[in-house]
């Protein structure tokens, strides 16, 4: 970070908890900041308003008002509205996050702390609002000159037009320094919203598995039951061929020798069902596997596989088109060391775009048509030809890609959908995990009225390449 904090900080720390409030204050010694502190929202909201601190660290869980209604009443209040405000929450309160957010706050760290991690994000919000001060000075100062250079305009010429360059130079430069203020909270937010949803799904996933767990392992126990209930009442009727006109009436009512069959039926059903629970709830745990430090051995087979399955909803027909097949060519291909959660973005960032490219399709085709020619998305992995590579391929047949769109497609904030349907981050956070991270290789290609492909290249690295404690 270029900003150098060089005018006073004050920051104030608000919890019901002196040991968190001690270690706060000791964690951010040391940085040249003077830290104020209150134990309630209440005494939280005077010490702001005369105070009026650079950054507020802010307790959820509070007595009195919590820090969801403090943050409220800080944000109403003109003294306050702007001072930036950083939640402090547990690691599973994914909702208090996401809600925090909606309410004004920057950021959020949760609990217990990580000394460099509550550093390095005071440190990036500071850096934040000095930043929005130095821009705002800048556009006064730039409307201050431009009221006097309009004033002087009809008594120079020379002055207007000196004028008008600095203007054009200052306008650049402001613009410049907003668009990269925008990436910077755009990034953050993207980033915590991922780490949410991950930590979801991996509960989800967690949830499942007992009752699962459960259900599979009574199954057979209960198939055996059944047989044997159903041998006694056979036995039964073997030894008392004539049971007497009610026990016939009720063996007549229930239609036992139909229930004898079907029972096997359900029986059958409910063992497929279980699968099928059994393998979404192992792929959401495939998808969500949190990414480590360094990186491991993965099969990125699996982590299509999980995506597919994630989307087979999308899949599935409806009323505008019929089913989209899904064809995988996978060949044999070793495990590679990557983040794997991050490849899993990007698989499903690019199927979820050739599902969305064939819904729009089907916007302009008629059902019947699309019947005729079938939508298709294919899935292909194998190794490149140099052999120290691994080659992923997804492609459609919907529409295709224009060339003047395809030279922008991994352009930040570049989007052809409509507004809520697109950020215009996919593609670029896609390129980046690709590129960046892996030092892999992303391509496309498309052709107008016959569809689009992906393809993926990266590197594979043998064990030796791993840290000890990420080897299999």
């Amino acid at each position: 970070m270029t900003s150098s904090f060089d005018q006073p900080v004050r920051i104030l720390l608000v919890d019901d908890n002196p040991t968190n409030l001690k270690v706060l204050s000791d964690t951010l010694k040391g940085h040249g900041w003077t830290m104020l502190v209150a134990t309630d929202g209440v005494s939280a909201i005077e010490q702001a308003q005369y105070a009026q601190p650079s950054l507020i660290l802010l307790d959820v869980m509070m007595p009195g008002i919590d820090g969801f209604e403090t943050c409220q009443r800080l944000k109403a209040h003109g003294n306050t509205q702007a001072i930036p405000i950083i939640f402090m929450t547990a690691l599973s309160d994914a909702e208090y996050k996401v809600r925090g957010l909606e309410m004004g706050a920057v950021d959020y760290i949760t609990k217990p702390f990580q000394q460099k991690e509550v550093i390095a994000r005071v440190k990036l919000h500071l850096h934040l609002k000095f930043l929005a001060q130095e821009l705002a000075e800048k556009n006064e100062l730039l409307t201050q000159e431009i009221a006097e250079k309009t004033a002087a305009e009809s008594r120079l010429q020379q002055l207007a037009q000196e004028l008008e360059h600095r203007v054009e130079q200052r306008t650049a430069e402001l613009s410049h320094s907003l668009e990269q203020l925008q990436q910077t909270q755009l990034q953050l937010v993207q980033s915590e919203k991922m780490s949410a949803l991950g930590n979801l799904v991996a509960g989800v996933a967690h949830e499942l598995n007992n009752p699962i767990s459960f259900l599979q392992g009574n199954l057979e126990p209960l198939r055996e039951y059944i047989q044997e209930l159903l041998g006694l009442v056979k036995s039964y009727q073997k030894t008392f061929p004539d049971p007497g006109q009610a026990i016939q009436n009720q063996i007549n009512a229930i239609d036992l020798d139909f229930l004898s069959q079907d029972l096997e039926k359900i029986l059958s059903s409910w063992s497929t069902a279980m699968e099928r629970i059994y393998n979404i709830s192992d792929s959401l745990r495939t998808f969500s596997r949190a990414d480590k430090e360094h990186k491991v051995l993965f099969d990125v087979r699996d982590g299509l596989d999980s995506t597919l399955l994630i989307l087979k909803h999308r899949l599935k027909a409806n009323e505008n088109r019929p089913e989209i097949t899904v064809l995988k060519h996978y060949q044999d291909i070793p495990e590679i060391a990557c983040f794997a959660g991050q490849l899993n973005q990007v698989f499903m960032n690019l199927l979820a775009n050739a599902i969305d490219t064939l819904d729009d399709v089907s916007q302009s085709s008629s059902f019947e048509s699309l019947q005729a020619s079938s939508n298709v998305i294919t899935v292909s992995t194998g190794l490149a030809a140099d052999g120290a590579n691994i080659v992923i391929k997804i492609e459609d047949n919907g529409a295709g890609i224009d060339e003047s769109v395809r030279a922008r497609i991994f352009d930040y904030l570049f989007t052809t959908k409509e507004v809520g349907r697109g950020t215009g981050l996919g593609l670029t956070i896609v390129q980046q995990i690709i590129v960046d991270k892996h030092r892999g290789s992303i391509e496309v290609a498309s052709t107008l009225g016959k569809g689009t492909s992906f393809t993926i290249t990266l590197p594979i690295q043998t064990v030796t390449d791993l840290p000890m404690d990420t080897r299999h």
